[in-house]
C-alpha cells in the first residue's frame, strides 16, 4: 500500500467481525495480552453497534481489505461537562505501516469528537512503542501523567 492510495476510513460495521478481530488480535499480541473469547465478542459488538453511544470503532479500508483499526470509549469525566473519547487501541497492519493510515485513523476520531461535543481525546502507549509515539508526537501532545493500577 503507498501514500498515494489513501484508504478508506468509516464506522466498523458488524459485517467486519472477521478482519477487525484478526488485526485486533495481532494488536494484543503486540502487547503480549490474551483475552476471553467473550470479551471479544462483547467488545466487538459494542463497538459495532450504531446505538451504543459509549464505545465505537473506525476502520482503514483499501482494496477490501481493513488495514487498520480504532477501538474508542467515551466517558464522563469529573473536569469537564462533556463526556471525553479515550482512544483505547489503535492498530495499523505492517504492511500499511508509514502511509499515513495511522493518522488518519487518529484524525476521524478527532473529527468524531468535535462533531459530537467530546470535551477532548486522549490515548495512552507504551513508553517501548517508539514507532506509535514518533507519530503520536505530531498529532497530540504527551502529558505528564503516569498510569497505575490495581
Amino acid at each position: 500500500m503507498t501514500k498515494a492510495k489513501n484508504p478508506l476510513i468509516r464506522p466498523l460495521t458488524p459485517q467486519d467481525r472477521q478482519q477487525w478481530e484478526a488485526l485486533w488480535r495481532e494488536y494484543l499480541d503486540f502487547y503480549q495480552t490474551r483475552l476471553d473469547d467473550a470479551v471479544v465478542d462483547q467488545t466487538f459488538a459494542r463497538l459495532a453497534a450504531a446505538d451504543y453511544a459509549d464505545m465505537f470503532g473506525y476502520v482503514a479500508e483499501y482494496e477490501g481489505q481493513l488495514v487498520g483499526i480504532v477501538n474508542c470509549i467515551n466517558h464522563d469525566h469529573g473536569w469537564s461537562i462533556e463526556q471525553v473519547t479515550y482512544l483505547q487501541d489503535l492498530y495499523v497492519s505492517p504492511a500499511a505501516r508509514k502511509t499515513g493510515v495511522g493518522q488518519l485513523l487518529i484524525e476521524a476520531v478527532y473529527a468524531y469528537a468535535d462533531q459530537n461535543d467530546k470535551a477532548n481525546v486522549y490515548w495512552m502507549t507504551q513508553t517501548f512503542n517508539h514507532t506509535a509515539r514518533k507519530l503520536y508526537d505530531r498529532v497530540g501532545i504527551q502529558t505528564d501523567f503516569i498510569k497505575y493500577r490495581r
